[in-house]
């Protein structure tokens, strides 16, 4: 059985040696080469065939974001992940390199001279995603877990998932979105309607700094207003909110209208922010009154919450799989059987947008979210 051959590109000699060493470490990779930079790099492709791409962004001679673009140019199913910095200016590039066609990205260790902690840093960021994003991994060796393998697909069997309620409208549409979500929401959020009727809650696992860079792109292509969240943030309907990285989000009751919080507690499924933690949240304060949405990602992040979702009578939708970039979140939620569809993204903002105004029209009732104009 052969091994996911991996091509490193990156100008550093100390980081490409650092990168080779972790994944060398695993027995289902195989370092075929490396570059210094994205003409070397793109020398090479044809040459090792590689199966992944680890690729820097800031080189000479051609940096990470031109090298891509001739990548998904001759070879646009090999996936590429970039490795940046965690700064503003490289938060940006790197959602530059996402919208061109990145399959996913990891940051960089922000002190390099702390070998053993940046390669552990390294590992527990890239072999995951690694995994994640070749088709064929799993019938690999994997001593590095990725997943909490006692809730590795726990659900795939339950097929007698609690009716949901009838007649409840919904006051809030709630998502999780990982691996491939930048590009995801930016088709899904301009397609909803500025006169959108309820507030929108969104996890997307990205780090800090990213996050708020992601919001503002988000903000200018979307009719609806789209912030990172911000702690004592009211809920109002047609307002976007995307939890920050490195914090969970939850929502909560404050003056009698939702509000938002963010908290550092542990991370979940390896997570910080988590869908579960922003799902379970929103269950306590809407109850049977939420829509949850969870899009493409790698792991099982949401699974819980989505349980939570079900069990109080609210409604899921998931992204189905021929558009998902990775079908792990949206597809352990689906084969729990809490799905009440699973739709392609292209078709997703219309059937949330169907989904909140068809239980809003049936019955009109108090709500938690603010109203302008009446706080």
């Amino acid at each position: 059985m052969r091994k996911i051959r991996v091509l490193i590109v990156d100008d550093s000699v100390v980081v490409r040696k650092m990168l080779a060493d972790v994944l060398a470490a695993e027995p289902a990779l195989d370092i075929v080469g490396s570059a210094s930079n994205g003409r070397i790099a793109l020398q090479k492709i044809p040459q090792v065939n590689p199966d992944l791409i680890t690729l820097d962004l800031e080189m000479p001679e051609m940096d990470g974001l031109a090298t891509l673009k001739e990548i998904r140019r001759s070879y646009p199913r090999i996936p590429v992940i970039m490795f940046s910095m965690l700064t503003a200016r490289g938060a940006d590039a790197t959602l530059d390199a996402l919208a061109a066609g990145a399959s996913d990205c990891v940051c960089k260790p922000t002190n390099m001279t702390n070998a053993v902690a940046a390669m552990q840093n390294i590992r527990e960021q890239m072999i995951p995603k690694i995994r994640a994003l070749c088709p064929f991994a799993e019938n690999l060796p994997w001593p590095t877990q990725p997943l909490d393998p006692s809730r590795r697909f726990a659900a795939q069997n339950k097929t007698n998932a609690k009716p949901r309620k009838v007649n409840e409208p919904i006051e809030i549409v709630t998502i999780g979105v990982s691996t491939g979500g930048p590009n995801a929401l930016s088709q899904l959020l301009p397609q909803l309607p500025a006169d959108f009727p309820v507030p929108i809650v969104i996890v997307q696992h990205m780090p800090p700094i990213f996050t708020k860079q992601l919001a503002l792109r988000l903000d200018k292509i979307s009719p609806l207003q789209v912030r990172e969240a911000e702690a004592g943030a009211v809920l109002y309907p047609g307002e976007v909110w995307i939890a920050p990285g490195d914090f969970h989000l939850v929502v909560g009751r404050q003056g009698g209208v939702a509000s938002l919080a963010l908290q550092q507690g542990p991370p979940e499924n390896s997570c910080r922010p988590a869908a579960d933690v922003l799902f379970q949240s929103v269950v306590d304060t809407f109850g049977a009154r939420t829509l949850g949405v969870v899009m493409t990602g790698m792991g099982q992040d949401g699974l819980r919450g989505c349980e939570r979702i079900r069990d109080a009578g609210g409604r899921i939708l998931v992204q189905d799989e021929a558009s998902s970039v990775v079908w792990g979140m949206p597809g352990t939620v689906a084969r729990a059987g809490l799905a009440d569809n699973i739709v392609p993204l292209d078709r997703l903002a219309i059937e949330i947008d169907r989904d909140v105004r068809k239980s809003r029209n049936s019955l009109s009732s108090f709500s938690l979210v603010a109203a302008r104009g009446q706080q």
